[in-house]
């Protein structure tokens, strides 16, 4: 029955140059996650509008979930083409789509034509009216309700004529490419893969660097952050995760500072490190999952604390969210089963018993102090042997 996908995108704040910057990266983030659906598929840019067009025989629900990953996308349209052969046939071709669109279901409508084809014979009012009171005709079981209709019967008269009445909402945001490259801070939790989510919708590339700490984390441990990356790659695109053995900076760490300030400064020199992978990257920031007060490490002293070592911005999308609204997001992207599986990363293994959560900065660089003497070294040598995995959704 379909023969495209009519797709609606925001178009605020998209003017002149930075429209064709949207549009170009939206049809190629489309081509992207159409990649792997069955059939063939043709995109075209028209007039504030892609199309999406199929040739032959489609995999329709898959291709629609590929669509609904496309950040940028605002609504899609399974749409009917029509060529332009008079009014006549036209009402005949909207009448049979009603009926079998909706059958004998009783149903408000209002019908919405939009004419971008100026010589067009009819005005887009005209052709409104007419084509309701065709629909009134052949179908008894359906009333006119121009206010809050229970469906809308679209028409939109181009070159071709595209027929459409269902909008299947899209994921909003921007298309992947329009605004830089990130570097993400990803755990085996549930939260950083959240804020790689939010911050990849607003059209970030994002990288993402995972600290393991064998043998006192597993390797199960670590797959569990590939494939996290994984799934968040299914809407952000390739992510490049950096795997960085952290043991070592670790146990040092352990050995020569005040326990109580073992999470914020371990927490520092992972924020150093993924500077380093960033500027290497060509990232603008960095991304955590860090939300105010949900931990010790998360009170806001304890974020002061550890941004004073970054040079880059760092984003932090869920700073203000409960862990309930953050559970839902991962809900919704399908990473929460994956997050809570019992496989522990380095966060977790060297807490101390009584962190504290009002670090003094001044006592916190005192405590690194003794770390001089070799820190450097170690930190070079993490960025040197890190395994860089290339993760794909």
């Amino acid at each position: 029955m379909y023969k495209a996908f009519l797709i609606k995108y925001a178009e605020i704040a998209i003017k002149g140059k930075n429209r064709y910057i949207f549009e170009d990266a939206l049809v190629a983030q489309i081509k992207y996650q159409l990649r792997n659906v069955e059939g063939k598929f043709r995109i075209a840019k028209e007039s504030g509008r892609i199309f999406v067009y199929t040739e032959g025989e489609f995999d329709y629900e898959e291709a629609i979930e590929a669509l609904k990953r496309v950040f940028g996308i605002f609504s899609i349209c399974p749409a009917v083409v029509l060529e332009d052969e008079g009014f006549e046939k036209l009402s005949q071709d909207v009448s049979s789509y009603v009926k079998k669109l909706y059958g004998d279901k009783e149903l408000t409508f209002k019908v919405n034509t939009r004419r971008n084809k100026k010589a067009y014979p009819m005005q887009s009012m005209e052709v409104s009216s007419e084509l309701g009171a065709v629909i009134l005709d052949n179908c008894p079981n359906m009333k006119v309700d121009v206010h809050h209709p229970d469906v809308y019967v679209n028409v939109e008269i181009r070159n071709k004529i595209y027929l459409y009445s269902e909008n299947i909402p899209g994921p909003g945001g921007m298309p992947l490419g329009t605004n830089g490259r990130a570097m993400l801070l990803l755990s085996g939790g549930i939260d950083s893969p959240v804020a790689g989510y939010m911050i990849a919708k607003r059209g970030v590339i994002i990288d993402a660097v995972y600290f393991h700490a064998p043998p006192y984390t597993s390797e199960r441990a670590k797959q569990k952050v590939v494939d996290l990356a994984k799934l968040v790659a299914k809407y952000s695109g390739p992510i490049r995760l950096h795997v960085v053995n952290f043991t070592d900076i670790q146990l040092y760490i352990y050995d020569q500072c005040p326990h109580e300030e073992l999470t914020i400064i371990m927490r520092r020199y992972m924020m150093k490190i993924a500077e380093e992978f960033a500027k290497k990257d060509g990232c603008l920031g960095l991304i955590t999952g860090e939300s105010i007060g949900q931990v010790a490490s998360q009170t806001i002293h304890s974020l002061a604390a550890t941004n004073e070592v970054c040079t880059m911005p760092v984003f932090r999308p869920v700073i203000g969210f409960d862990k309930q609204e953050i559970v839902d997001v991962a809900l919704k992207i399908n990473t929460y089963e994956t997050s809570i599986l019992p496989y522990e990363d380095c966060c977790t293994i060297f807490v101390a018993k009584h962190p504290v959560t009002k670090p003094n900065l001044q006592a916190i660089k005192r405590s690194e102090v003794k770390l001089q003497e070799k820190i450097e070294e170690m930190m070079k040598e993490a960025v040197e042997t890190a395994e860089t995995i290339l993760c794909e959704g």
